[in-house]
């Protein structure tokens, strides 16, 4: 618990806040806490696909949004969780929302084995294989050392408000890809 004889110091260079106490001289060193919801999506799967995030510190918060002409509907989760934590200017501790399992189980458990083993993956039965979207986990992984993450899965189109939003940014950014006369798939 901080006390009187805690004196708050801003660490400008990093953007942390930092409490010493007079009578311990222990540091106590507090992050920024933000919530970053993420998704993906696809058209056809593989096909033309989009990402969105929104931002959440404080009362601030920020949407964004991009989006691929070939892609798969992970890679754009995955994307857009990168273009989320990228948005940070400083070492935060982030709460990451997504309906995406593979996101969050790959985030938060699976890349340690994988960095491990040099981006493959070890069945129980054959050969070793490469991580599937390894380009981007490594992206990712290299992202997220910087913070502290925690999840949390919501389940997709089950009224989240900010995981509605997200699917909704991150499917109009696919559709501007479907009208793309090298797009040659189609939607069903």
């Amino acid at each position: 618990m901080l006390g009187e004889s805690a004196r708050p110091r801003e660490v400008a260079s990093i953007g942390l806040r930092i409490f010493e106490n007079d009578s311990t001289g222990a540091i106590i060193i507090f992050m920024k806490q933000v919530t970053l919801i993420s998704d993906g999506a696809c058209v056809g799967n593989p096909g033309p696909g989009g990402w969105a995030y929104i931002l959440r510190y404080a009362e601030h918060s920020v949407e964004c949004a991009g989006g691929a002409s070939d892609t798969t509907n992970n890679r754009m989760e995955i994307t857009a969780t990168i273009e989320g934590l990228k948005a940070l200017k400083q070492p935060c501790e982030v709460l990451l929302i997504s309906d995406s399992q593979y996101l969050l189980n790959g985030l938060l458990s699976w890349r340690f084995k994988w960095r491990d083993n040099g981006w493959m993956r070890k069945p129980k039965k054959g050969q070793e294989r490469p991580v599937l979207n390894a380009d981007l986990w490594q992206e990712l992984d290299a992202l997220a050392d910087k913070h502290t993450i925690r999840g949390q899965w919501v389940k997709g189109h089950s009224g989240h408000p900010d995981n509605e939003r997200c699917d909704e940014l991150a499917e109009a950014q696919a559709a501007k890809y479907t009208d793309l006369p090298c797009w040659t798939g189609h939607v069903s």
